[in-house]
């Protein structure tokens, strides 16, 4: 099964506590309080690994937290930070939270890695507190809490070029003759019940991204079938391989019907070039088919005479790696895409500035306020 969504909950590391001590060494007079700080919490970061494609790993562990910071000791020691946590991702993640829908992130790049969750401050020790006027103050914090949020997963698969049709088109049958990709091939329609990715070698030193998504039906932009789930992968191909089915009854209305498909769908889809070619070309009803689609070129409707139909047969090779030149020459003449960073909600613990509310209850009134929720987190109540 292919996951590409998936929903987890990250916690990072608590602040470490700060020590109350003072210093009692022989012959050292008026030691002084010195009570070391606490060390900050781990961050819990989401960093992109190239070689993942799926989000099937976290259907195993959903929950994720970073390491608390140690507490501080005397000497004025302060406490080790807690290390951070690292969660792999595939490249194509947009991250959301939960209870807000706020976009956090659009992860594609492996360089640069998402703190998606800062851990807490460590607490001040004893030594921080003294001053000319209080020389040996008994107070120390606790460490503040770190960050927790619950992150919806959504993976787009990256590839450069793209195969569309209607079911048993024969894309998996063609993504298996370009690549070392191994998918499920059967002679019935919705074989394909996932996306599919693989590398195509287009010459010694280059190579391409190949995407096959599963077959579109009419209303597959309103869920229908199995398109609905997986259109949103060909948003980050830059180059669409239409393939039409050289056994179809009708495939100009197979063309027509994936094409409102993708135009329903939006995002841009239809605006993607597209390259057009017939397959099963081994077959005599598909070339028969393919020579009377040639000899009505005139009278097809304007969408498909702006494109040279072509010819091909995966199980044989005719016109396969001439189809694939023809793509990755379109992706050369496109013009440089600048990825656009999204607007990234602050997810800030730093809640000074919120406002308080007041309830009124049967008993009396509650006074509802995170700036003092962290300051009884923090208080060490043990200390007189």
């Amino acid at each position: 099964m292919f996951y590409d969504e998936a929903t987890i909950q990250v916690k990072a590391g608590r602040g470490g506590d700060g020590a109350m001590s003072f210093r009692r060494e022989s012959l050292v007079p008026l030691g002084g309080p010195d009570g070391g700080s606490g060390g900050r919490g781990g961050n819990v970061i989401l960093i992109v690994n190239p070689k993942l494609n799926t989000l099937q790993h976290f259907q195993y562990k959903r929950q994720f937290e970073a390491e608390d910071g140690r507490p501080g000791a005397n000497k004025q020691q302060t406490g080790r930070s807690g290390k951070p946590l690292y969660i792999q991702i595939p490249p194509g993640t947009i991250v959301r939270e939960v209870s807000t829908d706020a976009l956090v992130g659009d992860l594609t790049e492996a360089d640069k890695p998402l703190v998606i969750a800062r851990g807490g401050k460590g607490g001040r020790g004893s030594a921080t507190y003294a001053t000319s006027t209080n020389q040996s103050p008994r107070m120390a914090e606790n460490g503040s809490p770190g960050e927790t949020f619950e992150l919806k997963l959504e993976l787009k698969l990256i590839a450069d070029i793209g195969f569309v049709g209607m079911p048993n088109a024969g894309k998996s049958t063609l993504l298996a003759a370009l690549t070392a990709a191994k998918p499920k091939i059967a002679n019935y329609p919705f074989t394909t019940l996932q996306p599919n990715l693989g590398v195509a070698q287009v010459d010694r030193f280059r190579t391409t991204v190949l995407a096959d998504i599963p077959g579109l039906i009419e209303g597959a932009s309103q869920g229908i079938g199995l398109g609905h789930e997986f259109l949103r992968h060909i948003e980050r191909t830059r180059v669409l391989i239409h393939l039409l089915d050289g056994m179809s009854d009708d495939p100009i209305q197979d063309f027509h019907t994936v094409n409102a498909e993708l135009a329903a769908f939006g995002h841009g889809l239809m605006d993607k070039p597209q390259i057009i070619a017939m397959t099963k070309m081994d077959l005599p009803d598909a070339q028969a088919a393919f020579e009377l689609f040639i000899a009505q070129s005139t009278t097809l409707p304007a969408a498909l005479r702006e494109h040279d139909v072509m010819a091909i047969s995966s199980a044989t090779g005719q016109g396969v790696r001439e189809l694939l030149g023809k793509a990755v020459q379109v992706l050369d003449e496109l013009p440089v895409v600048e990825v656009a960073q999204p607007e990234i909600t602050e997810f800030n613990l730093d809640v000074s500035a919120e406002t308080f509310e007041i309830r009124r209850e049967s008993d009396g009134y509650r006074v509802i306020s995170p700036l003092l929720e962290r300051k009884v987190e923090i208080t060490r109540w043990d200390l007189p």
